[in-house]
């Protein structure tokens, strides 16, 4: 009788459990479904390092022949004013990406399957990049040449605000204690950055690399779009302690 009963007993755990466990994959709110972002960041974070490294290697491959003064490496030095320009603005906007994940994933604490997804797509256009900027120097003279490296910027930052629209639908999971406003406040100012990429690619064809400086309007499109802290979103600061008696 003893046997029977606890036969019983394994009989009904075994069910329990792969209901249970059916019921946790299709709630896709549970916190099992999601992961901590140690590792994504740090892959993310390698990533970003070895695509701004490889900018550098458009210049070391390029040599120099017939320098035999002062005056012909100069004359060398001054032909190379295209690709290290492209090469300034290539890194400038890599590390001003980089900023950004660093600030998103201060906030971001858990990441399930498509958030990663959407990380790995950026940074797939991410190790593009030195691809595109050597074709930015080499077929400046072509339109194709000229936009391919906007095109490639703006493809990546608009997955960063993909990103973030992700996790500001999923905040109570992934941005426990960022308030609404502060997440939304966040996700104009990656619109704003997404915006001028766009513009960044309709005017390359006309103005080459020189459109990327249209990135110094940042700042005042952020603040027009509503994503400056403003006074009201700001902190307050904690009430001095009663004084001791």
């Amino acid at each position: 009788m003893e046997l029977v009963s606890r036969e019983r007993v394994g009989r009904g755990i075994i069910p329990c459990r792969r209901r249970y466990a059916v019921a946790v994959i299709r709630r896709r709110s549970h916190p099992d479904s999601t992961v901590s972002t140690t590792r994504t960041e740090a892959y993310t974070d390698a990533v970003f390092a070895i695509a701004a490294t490889l900018l550098v290697l458009d210049l070391t491959t390029r040599s120099f022949t017939g320098i035999a003064t002062d005056a012909d490496l100069a004359a060398a030095l001054l032909q190379m004013t295209q690709p290290l320009m492209t090469f300034v603005i290539s890194f400038l906007i890599l590390s001003l990406m980089w900023m950004t994940h660093v600030s998103q994933f201060e906030n971001i604490a858990r990441i399930d399957g498509l958030g990663l997804w959407i990380n790995n797509l950026r940074l797939l256009f991410i190790v593009l990049v030195p691809f595109t900027s050597s074709l930015t120097t080499d077929y400046s003279d072509l339109l194709l040449g000229r936009i391919l490296l906007p095109i490639n910027f703006f493809l990546a930052i608009a997955c960063s605000w993909a990103q973030w629209a992700w996790s500001v639908r999923h905040r109570e999971e992934v941005l426990p204690g960022l308030s609404e406003a502060e997440a939304r406040r966040q996700g104009r100012a990656a619109l704003s950055a997404a915006i001028i990429a766009a513009a960044v690619v309709v005017a390359s064809p006309w103005v080459g690399s020189f459109a990327f400086f249209l990135f110094a309007l940042d700042g005042p499109l952020t603040r027009l779009l509503g994503g400056s802290r403003s006074v009201e979103d700001a902190p307050t600061p904690p009430d001095d302690p009663p004084p001791a008696r």
